[in-house]
């Protein structure tokens, strides 16, 4: 949202109040322990008649954690407070140090200096040095005429077209941006990796990979300057990187409130530790989700014959499947959702996932949050109040997507345990996992149960929702055997894994989108990603459909998932079949890799896919790196996005070993290769060890039994490597280039 006209001047209809100075700086006790509280004149104060008929910014600093500082601005202190991500964390924290010159919070290695006087300016360092800071013009209240045009190309001051409803206020913070500094993140966003240059509005929306729309909107950004910073709002929240102004990065919240938080690195992993040390971090989940998923795709036809000839099928060819996917129409059509199998097409519903699991297959199926009015339960739901309503207190109903459907208020929580009986039904009857689709699509013209601002639920509807089935299978399942496949999150959805990107399309264009994606939401928090192999839209040539299995097999997770078509390998060609099992039998002897990645981003916040940069710093090449990536810290990974063949990667310094080959490459270089359709870039660290598994034909197996621990070139002295079980067995091991031991 951009609220001036060039350097100097704003747009028509926008009145802004800029901080100029700081009048007043004092010590403060917080929630979050010993802060500074600051006065903030909107013109200088030179005399006392200067106090009278002027608005004000309070600035609060706190520190909720070690390298951690929430900077609170409010306009009046009166109003309705935002929701937010992060609450306050009681602690004692900050060291707080008030003098003539103004006020220094420190947390740890991370410290804010606000200078007094006029002139705004606070200074944020990191050991010492001054990674960012507010300054001049950064620090406003702004307010809309109707007329106002804060978003150029549309009408009036609406914010997008996906249903941003406008505002007549605002709150905003510019931070500096430095020479070369790149930002990154802001959710899973399918455009250029790098965000400088971009305005990105923090929105769910429905929009596909091919859009600036995202799925999972997260209003964080990492820094390659050495922080990250949170704005801790649901709401929508407008960020202009280096796009309005362009030696800053702007964001501004709707109402009179705007809290964020600093997050010291110094490096992008130290600034993921301690985000996701506040909005939560992935647990570990269960070692048979890392296998192959199987669908029957959205709309095509299928009953249990279909399945099951699949899975023979898969079976013959020496294809391990781990999951067996029902979507969408398991239900009745018009229904979706009343969570009851289609009797015309599942007959024994009981009897077919009783044959699934003797098959040994874990099943999941589809859900949304949404009622359809044919559904049986639309009644009971909208009659006990379990449907969101608008302000006159009728239901609210769309016929997009399900004919007069009505979505699930989740703020009602009489409403969420309704939601979760039907869940729980249907893993007694034998369902392992959902699949939670859409969340996005939530009005705002309506009033939650709860009386929830409505443009501040919208983002953490998706939240509500998850959470929902979440806890079910938490519950029903335990701990260690829940998962589900969602496509909306935002900041703080990480701790209910797994994602995937969503309906991309059948192509090599699509398949390079959907990777930044990955990467960017990656760099937001999100230890786990999939994406729909071949594409979801249209029909992927045998081309297209190999090389993104290849991909797909060397990410987290990985479902063979279409719309219109199916995905089963050998509809494409019999190489086809060949790569997929190739690259399924590999995915399962790094299997005790894998699973400690997950183990591991529990306690670290690292993902398992890794943009270059969240490995590589140092290396000014690996920040702009997007069509290639580090499977956890040792495996470098460059999907081919052509049918001929042809790639080029960027290898770091040092001697890299091909995972396929085992020759070795020296790097710090862009290598050129051609691969067949049976390979691609998959190079090994220099001096790395890699748990080798003993099996190929699933993904859910002792790690220990039959364990090579592969060392390769590049390294010297002593390598701590560290492998966990499914059933949680954890061994040590010292590994040198003479004697492997265990520990």
């Amino acid at each position: 949202m951009k609220f001036t006209d060039g350097f100097w001047l704003t747009r028509p209809g926008v009145t802004a109040l800029y901080a100029r100075d700081a009048y007043d700086v004092d010590r403060i006790d917080t929630p979050d322990g010993a802060g500074l509280i600051v006065t903030a004149p909107t013109a200088p104060v030179r005399g006392r008649g200067d106090t009278l008929n002027r608005s004000t910014l309070t600035v609060i600093l706190s520190a909720p954690a070690e390298g951690v500082i929430r900077v609170r601005v409010a306009h009046h202190l009166g109003g309705r407070e935002p929701d937010r991500f992060v609450p306050d964390q009681p602690g004692s924290i900050g060291n707080v140090a008030v003098d003539a010159g103004g006020g220094v919070l420190t947390a740890g290695l991370l410290a804010a200096r606000v200078h007094r006087g006029e002139g705004w300016q606070v200074d944020f360092t990191v050991d010492g040095t001054r990674v960012t800071g507010s300054g001049w013009r950064s620090l406003g209240y702004v307010s809309l005429a109707e007329d106002a045009d804060v978003h150029p190309g549309l009408p009036s001051n609406r914010a997008i077209d996906c249903g941003v409803p406008s505002a007549s206020a605002f709150v905003h913070e510019q931070l500096d941006l430095g020479v070369g500094e790149m930002i990154y993140g802001l959710g899973e966003r399918f455009g250029p990796f790098v965000k400088n240059g971009q305005a990105v509005d923090i929105w769910n929306a429905d929009g596909g990979t091919s859009s600036d729309q995202a799925y999972k909107n997260v209003p964080f950004y990492l820094s390659s300057a050495g922080y990250g910073v949170l704005v801790n709002d649901t709401g929508p929240v407008s960020f202009e990187v280096g796009s309005e102004a362009v030696e800053r990065v702007q964001f501004s919240v709707p109402g009179e409130v705007l809290e964020y938080f600093v997050i010291a690195g110094p490096t992008p992993a130290d600034v993921l530790r301690r985000y996701t040390a506040l909005a939560g971090r992935a647990p570990a989940v269960p070692a048979w989700s890392y296998g192959l998923w199987l669908s029957t795709s959205f709309t095509t036809d299928y009953d249990e014959q279909t399945v099951n000839g699949f899975l023979d099928e898969m079976e013959r060819r020496d294809l391990p499947v781990s999951v067996f996917h029902f979507d969408t129409f398991w239900m009745r059509e018009f229904n979706w959702c009343d969570f009851t199998w289609d009797p015309r097409v599942f007959p024994d519903p009981d009897g077919m996932l009783d044959r699934l699991h003797a098959r040994d297959l874990r099943v999941s199926v589809w859900i949304n949050p949404y009622i359809g009015q044919r559904s049986p339960l639309f009644a009971e739901a909208a009659g006990a109040g379990y449907l969101v309503r608008r302000p006159d207190g009728s239901v609210w109903q769309t016929d997009m997507w399900q004919a007069g459907m009505g979505a699930v208020d989740f703020t009602n929580p009489e409403a969420g345990r309704w939601f979760q009986g039907k869940l729980r039904e249907l893993i007694a009857q034998g369902v392992d996992c959902f699949k939670t689709d859409f969340g996005e699509r939530i009005p705002t013209d309506v009033a939650w149960a709860d009386g929830s601002d409505p443009a501040r639920t919208h983002n953490r509807y998706t939240q509500l929702y998850n959470r929902a089935v979440w806890e079910v299978l938490v519950a029903e399942r335990g701990r260690d055997d829940a998962v589900l496949f969602a496509r909306s999150a935002t900041a703080g959805g990480q701790t209910m894994p797994v994602h995937w990107g969503g309906d991309n399309t059948s192509s090599f264009v699509s398949m390079a989108e959907s990777l930044r994606g990955g990467l960017s939401l990656a760099v937001s928090g999100f230890a786990y990603w999939s994406h729909d192999i071949g594409g979801f839209e249209g029909t992927p040539d045998a081309a297209v459909f190999k090389r993104w299995v290849a991909f797909g097999l060397l990410s987290s997770h990985s479902r063979l998932h279409g719309s219109g078509s199916y995905r089963v390998p050998w509809l494409f060609d019999e190489e086809a079949v060949a790569v997929t099992r190739a690259f399924t039998q590999l995915k399962m002897r790094l299997m005790p890799y894998l699973y400690q990645l997950g183990v591991d981003a529990g306690q670290t916040g690292m993902p398992l896919m890794r943009p270059m940069v969240l490995e590589f710093p140092d290396d000014p090449t690996a920040a702009f790196l997007d069509r290639q990536y580090m499977l956890g810290p040792d495996v470098l990974v460059a999907p081919v996005f052509s049918a001929s063949g042809e790639v080029a990667f960027y290898l770091p310094e040092g001697e890299w070993t091909g995972l396929l080959t085992g020759a070795t490459v020296s790097g710090g270089r862009w290598i050129r290769e051609v691969h067949g359709f049976d390979s691609l870039p998959i190079y090994v660290r220099p001096g790395a060890v890699i748990p080798w598994g003993a099996r190929i034909d699933r993904p859910d197996y002792d790690y220990l039994d039959g364990l090579q621990l592969r060392v390769f070139p590049g390294g010297s002295g002593t390598a701590e490597v560290t492998v966990t079980t499914p059933t949680g067995q954890q061994h040590r091991f010292a590994v040198d280039r003479a004697t492997v031991t265990e520990r």
